[in-house]
């Protein structure tokens, strides 16, 4: 059970020092029961109150790490049970399933495949995080073949699915530096999982048939010394997995209910791929910390890691480019200048079109706190002293030899005062991003 705010505060030592970056002990004591402090915060706590404060001070959800070097990847560790309170931050990793029933040359090709996808968007960079490795053939050593081709073939992060402890130990034995998580503990096996994951110290997936298996399962790990566990409550049809996901976050954050407080695995199951996509968008939405998925074509990723960026992004801080002149081909003295916000999804847009007309060009990228054409406009972020502000600020005057600059149709109106400001001839664009090529053909063909 949770400790009130009251109930931390009776173990601190009052001395109302604000080091802790409180002003008060009460105030800390608050915050440590929120889960929103560290008792590492305070100097003075003694060795007692420690010990009797530690579920307090732990965070709801447990930090959990699978891999190691750069490939690591932390789940859990998250506070909010809603983003718009503050925010999440640890996105959601993506794993694809391949199974030790495949031959070896199309083992390798799977591989291969996934170590493709990478993609670049609005200025984010996407990629997946894991390859899952399921025991499906009658054969053990099959299994321990597929997890050796594919380390070799990889260094995305691993994980090993199988009930065996015996088959997982076998092909864990030359994996275990990579500190691959382990699938997965069942009320059958989970003595030995639990052996298997202390000796090679790794992450240990925990499956239960229900939330009310699933914490009893969890505790009887915990009372084994091992606390590096995700949670799978079973659930595989998509509206009960999502109930099931939402109960386990409430619980543990609402009401710091310690054996749900994990990082969750969700597994699709749907044989269509975009059914599948979907299925795995809605786990990302409530709580999933890892999904494993069959799919790897990069039309069916691309969507579903685009939502997982969106999802992870701070609601109240916009993604945004840096305020600069930027070339978008092999520009030159002649070249025409474009303006734009440095919100990046319209700045992305514009870039994209004016990349489509085939006309070296440049793009200047106004400051506007990551907002787009008219919220900035409406929010006096993007006018026309601004505009002209960062032209002398970029020197556009030394870049080019025409003075001639074309502004978003949406803000037509600051045509006339950025001319008087700058002396500069103002061209009136296209409303929407789309209407660039058009513009360009009748305006800017030579």
């Amino acid at each position: 059970m949770a400790l009130t705010g009251l109930e931390i505060y009776k173990q601190l030592p009052k001395k109302n020092c604000g080091e802790c970056g409180t002003p008060t002990c009460l105030a800390f004591a608050m915050n440590l029961a929120a889960g929103k402090a560290s008792l590492d915060s305070c100097p003075y706590v003694s060795d007692a109150a420690r010990e009797a404060l530690n579920a307090a001070a732990a965070p709801p959800i447990a930090k959990v790490v699978l891999g190691t070097g750069t490939a690591t990847v932390e789940m859990g560790d998250e506070t909010e049970l809603f983003r718009h309170d503050k925010r999440f931050y640890h996105e959601t990793a993506i794993a694809i399933l391949v199974s030790d029933n495949l031959s070896n040359e199309e083992l390798t090709a799977k591989v291969a495949a996934i170590n493709e996808l990478q993609f670049d968007r609005v200025g984010q960079h996407y990629t997946i995080q894991a390859i899952a490795i399921r025991h499906d053939a009658d054969d053990p050593n099959a299994f321990q073949a597929a997890v050796a081709a594919v380390a070799a073939a990889t260094r995305l992060n691993l994980i090993l699915m199988a009930d065996d402890a015996a088959v997982l130990k076998t092909a864990l034995a030359g994996v275990a530096d990579r500190r691959p998580l382990l699938y997965a503990a069942t009320a059958a096996n989970y003595e030995a999982m639990t052996a298997l994951a202390k000796e090679f110290n790794c992450p240990l997936a925990v499956y239960g048939n229900g939330l009310e298996e699933l914490a009893g399962l969890v505790d009887k790990i915990v009372a084994l010394g091992c606390k590096q566990l995700v949670l799978d409550p079973g659930a595989r049809e998509t509206s009960r997995a999502v109930a099931d996901f939402t109960q386990i976050r409430r619980l543990a954050i609402k009401k710091r209910f310690r054996s749900f407080g994990y990082p969750i695995i969700a597994l699709t199951t749907a044989t269509d791929p975009l059914a599948e996509i979907l299925q795995a968008t809605n786990y990302i939405s409530k709580y999933a910390s890892l999904v494993v998925l069959r799919t790897a074509a990069k039309e069916h990723l691309l969507p579903l890691l685009s939502w997982r960026q969106n999802l992870y992004t701070d609601p109240q801080v916009p993604i945004r480019v840096e305020e600069k002149l930027n070339e978008i081909g092999a520009v030159n003295e002649n070249s025409p200048v474009y303006v734009t916000t440095n919100f990046s999804l319209t700045y992305y847009s514009v870039e994209g079109e004016i990349e489509s007309t085939k006309i070296p060009s440049y793009l200047l990228s106004v400051d506007t706190d990551g907002l787009s054409v008219l919220t900035a406009y409406a929010d006096g972020k993007f006018e026309a002293e601004k505009i002209a502000g960062v032209m002398k600020k970029v020197g556009l005057e030394n870049k080019v030899k025409h003075r001639r600059i074309i502004i978003p149709g949406a803000v037509a109106v600051l045509k006339g005062k950025l001319e008087d400001l700058t002396g500069w001839e103002v061209l009136v664009g296209p409303r929407e991003a789309s209407g660039i090529v058009a513009f360009a053909r009748a305006n800017l063909a030579s």
